[in-house]
């Protein structure tokens, strides 16, 4: 059985997936999904994840912001002893953060690519646009969760270029909208 590798993240309506929360990447306009009147059912999504999350991967540097953070935090409580993967050429074993379940680091797309053909479940992908992409280009990406916020950024990292590229086609498995203008979007690729 192959395991699903799912992406899953906050994006303004123009698609850029850099500092929803704060300004911590630098971005001017950093905190923007703290901006929309917060629902619960907006964010339902995220526990209805974790009911299927078996593990999670970063690359390196999404890996180091969250690591500050969520090992200490109740909010990502159900998150510490679910196994972690880290996507990075230039992480060493003494960078890993301590009690927060088991961490291993993948040097290679091909690392990957074998960890998706064991048994376990999804492995669900937070932030980490940059190695998203990578993902994409190759084909090993099955499934966007996307919660779309009613703002407009211009600039910012992005989780869709513009380059050229083959078509991915796409299946829109669920969607919503709440009052407060986020849109739930989950599709899955088509291979």
């Amino acid at each position: 059985m192959v395991r699903e590798l799912v992406w899953t993240g906050f994006m303004s309506l123009d698609g850029v997936v850099d500092s929803p929360g704060s300004s911590s990447e630098g971005h001017r306009s950093g905190g923007w999904v703290l901006g929309t009147r917060f629902l619960p059912e907006a964010f339902s999504l995220k526990g209805e994840e974790l009911q299927e999350t078996t593990a999670l991967m970063f690359g390196r540097r999404s890996y180091e912001a969250f690591a500050r953070i969520w090992p200490g935090s109740e909010d990502h409580a159900a998150y510490r002893e679910l196994p972690k993967y880290v996507v990075s050429t230039r992480l060493d074993e003494d960078s890993l953060v301590d009690d927060w379940g088991s961490i291993t680091i993948l040097r290679s797309i091909e690392d990957i690519a074998a960890l998706k053909k064991d048994d376990g479940g999804a492995i669900f992908i937070h932030g980490s646009a940059a190695l998203a992409r990578s993902l994409m280009d190759v084909g090993l990406l099955d499934r966007y969760n996307l919660l779309i916020f009613p703002v407009l950024l211009g600039a910012g990292k992005r989780l869709f270029t513009a380059e050229d590229r083959d078509a991915t086609k796409l299946t829109l498995r669920d969607s919503a909208h709440y009052s407060n203008g986020v849109l739930k979007a989950i599709y899955d690729v088509r291979h």
